[in-house]
């Protein structure tokens, strides 16, 4: 009980810095802003851009042009061989692996020291400072935390360089007042194989007092299922009597909260969402039962917005916080403490509200499918149907996927409706080669699919010639600048589609 009141106590000085940047919102981003410029400018960046010499974030806008990965990418490759005081001024010795790009499988993101310190662990803290805040009666600190974290991989450009999952990372650097009640042990945590680490996991942690969990949605209902098959218990209430918090992010938790109230069958249990990528940490929900969540301002990055409107222009402008209006969709801009400068996120949020500053994560601004932390973007899926149809002597004439959501009874998967010119000969073949192809072009898929634990084999449904075409008419999209939604994040399009189909079949 002691450990718990030191821990309110220091979560209750934290929350007092919370409301000091939701009262000056503008003024705390200003600093931000000049911060990362004096860091940055006598970095190689720096100094091309002549950061030495821009006062104002107009300047800014002006001198430094928006950045993607692949802009960043040879400063990547630099820094992984050994070169620093690249892109920020500290040594760069971590890297995020995440998914990919339309020519890379994985993206490797610098971390710095002080994003691990000043964003992600500020953030983690943070999260349980609005908990205690907004459940003064907590015992969340009196029992463990149980995190599932990534694998963490040798970097193979040097030895003092390492790369794996944002979780791993921050698992590898945690505190020692952190890991003092971190459930299971590191080297379980930062195992590579999923499968394993699961079993490993679930037995691992069965008999702890795990009062609080952090983990992707998906993983988590994968790691409750197999420790009531081990324990033969009914529902996690019985394994962990003291669990309350529940914090997830990464993916949308809807399709997944029926289960998790099946598994947790009582109202004690709190879910809190955060929204974190391996490029930062930008929002947490800090109302209890919320939909949204706070945009953390303090972090060391600095914010830009650009209008979705304006997304695909060629040089889009982009607006700063004090300019955003609730209710409009907006792509997400970052210049960070990890030395991103001017960073396309590709992720896209509606403001909920100013003063203080409310986000909800919209979606992305191309089409893809992240249901499962998989992050499938188009680029994915065209080229794996395109060698697919190489290697199974097959023609497809369109396609559309999407999530099929995990229930008490199947596990998640994707679903295409694939119309073909020229059938394959073996629809088992093509669909195990799809699959194939599919985890060569993205490492995140790849890990999701592993032992089937959280996402099965695409299930492939064959529509008969004209459904696509249909479709488009019956919205009146026809024409050659109109195509159909190659991947989508919810059911929507496959629905009404298949419904199309039935009505025909009925008529």
């Amino acid at each position: 009980m002691a450990l718990n009141s030191v821990f309110s106590w220091f979560m209750k000085k934290r929350f007092h810095q919370i409301e000091l940047f939701t009262t000056y919102p503008i003024e705390v981003q200003n600093e931000v802003f000049e911060k990362l410029l004096f860091m940055g400018k006598n970095t190689e960046f720096g100094k091309a851009h002549g950061f030495d010499r821009l006062k104002a974030q107009s300047s800014f806008r002006e001198n430094v042009p928006l950045q993607t990965y692949e802009d960043l990418k040879p400063y990547v490759k630099r820094l992984q061989e050994g070169e620093q005081n690249l892109l920020w001024s500290t040594p760069i010795n971590w890297f995020a692996k995440s998914s990919g790009t339309t020519s890379d499988k994985s993206k490797f993101i610098p971390v710095s020291r002080e994003a691990l310190e000043d964003c992600h662990y500020k953030a983690g803290k943070d999260l349980l400072a609005m908990y205690n805040h907004n459940h003064p009666d907590n015992k969340v600190y009196t029992g463990k935390s149980l995190v599932l974290g990534g694998s963490s991989q040798l970097n193979e450009f040097r030895k003092d360089s390492y790369y794996g999952d944002l979780s791993a990372i921050i698992i590898n650097n945690l505190p020692f007042w952190v890991e003092l009640k971190r459930v299971p042990d590191r080297e379980i945590a930062l195992m590579d194989k999923w499968e394993p680490k699961i079993e490993k996991m679930a037995l691992s942690v069965k008999d702890e007092d795990v009062t609080n969990i952090a983990g992707v949605p998906s993983w988590t209902l994968v790691l409750m299922k197999r420790i009531l098959e081990i324990t033969g218990k009914e529902n996690i209430r019985q394994v962990w009597p003291n669990l309350e918090l529940y914090m997830h992010g990464g993916v949308s938790f809807e399709p997944y909260q029926k289960q998790f109230e099946r598994l947790i069958p009582d109202d004690k249990i709190q879910y809190y969402e955060s929204y974190n990528a391996s490029e930062g940490y930008f929002g947490i929900q800090d109302r209890a039962g919320a939909h949204d969540m706070l945009l953390m301002l303090d972090y060391g990055i600095f914010y830009e917005f650009i209008p979705l409107e304006n997304a695909h222009d060629d040089n889009p402008e982009t607006i700063c916080l004090k300019d955003v209006e609730i209710g409009k969709n907006y792509e997400m801009v970052i210049s960070t403490n990890g030395g991103l400068w001017r960073y396309r996120l590709g992720d896209t949020v509606i403001f909920t509200s100013v003063f203080p500053f409310r986000i909800k994560v919209s979606g992305r601004t191309k089409h893809f499918i992240n249901a499962f932390g998989e992050e499938l973007i188009i680029d994915n899926a065209e080229q794996a149907i395109m060698h697919t149809n190489e290697i199974c002597n097959c023609t497809i004439q369109d396609f559309t996927a999407g999530p099929v959501y995990m229930s008490e009874t199947q596990q998640g998967a994707h679903e295409w409706l694939i119309e073909f010119d020229k059938h394959p000969e073996n629809m088992q073949h093509f669909t195990e080669v799809l699959d194939r192809e599919l985890k060569k072009l993205n490492s995140d898929y790849e890990a999701k699919r592993t032992g089937d634990l959280s996402l099965q084999m695409p299930i492939i449904k064959v529509v008969p010639p004209g459904t696509f075409y249909n479709w488009l008419k019956k919205k009146g999209k026809l024409g050659g600048q109109h195509k159909v939604p190659r991947l989508s994040n919810n059911r929507l399009l496959l629905e009404e589609i298949l419904g199309d189909l039935v009505d025909i079949q009925e008529k």
